[in-house]
């Protein structure tokens, strides 16, 4: 478990910076420069996200069970689940879904994660997805009094959104019946 949550840690915890104090980010930036910055949070991300994989792949099949959600309540995930990577490919494709939405990122990791809070009740799953939840609501709400800083992608166009929705529903019929056993070892259907 420590494994995980020193993972878990590392990976949130990077990307807390801007919500706990946006102008420290800032003056490093200034101070060290972009690229240097991005490389040392690039490095922290994968270190953290790394161990936050190796660490759950050895605690979820231990875990305690705090919760038994009802088998109607996983189909209703896989509803909820639908937006998800529309929303993800819409951040880098920006479009009327992104104007829409303000952040498809954020929004695609609240339903990722409430998702999977509603049909996994383990503790390790919990701490997880719960953690991932509260991180990017938290985010959200802090949005508004830091300065926007652009994401890198595709220019504007209305041609963006077929793009991030016939592709984000491509990837969900994918994962729904193939990917997610393969990556994860349980199948959805």
């Amino acid at each position: 478990m420590i494994i995980f949550l020193l993972g878990l840690f590392l990976f949130l915890g990077i990307h807390c910076i801007s919500i706990v104090n946006d102008s420290w980010r800032n003056r490093i930036v200034e101070k060290v420069g972009g690229l240097p910055w991005k490389g040392v949070y690039a490095l922290v991300s994968i270190c953290g996200f790394a161990l936050l994989v190796r660490g759950y792949a050895v605690v979820r099949y231990e875990s305690a069970l705090l919760y038994s959600p009802p088998q109607w309540l996983q189909y209703f995930s896989m509803l909820l689940f639908l937006p998800v990577f529309s929303l993800l490919i819409a951040a880098y494709f920006p479009g009327r879904i992104k104007t829409a939405t303000k952040h498809p990122m954020l929004l695609a990791t609240i339903l990722w994660a409430g998702a999977h809070l509603l049909s996994n009740g383990s503790q390790v799953n919990v701490i997880l997805f719960g953690s991932f939840l509260a991180w990017a609501v938290v985010d959200l709400v802090s949005i508004g009094r830091r300065q926007a800083r652009p994401v890198p992608g595709a220019p504007y166009s209305h041609f963006n959104d077929i793009i991030a929705c016939v592709f984000g529903l491509g990837l969900y019929v994918m994962f729904v019946f193939w990917l997610h056993e393969i990556f994860f070892g349980v199948a959805l259907l």
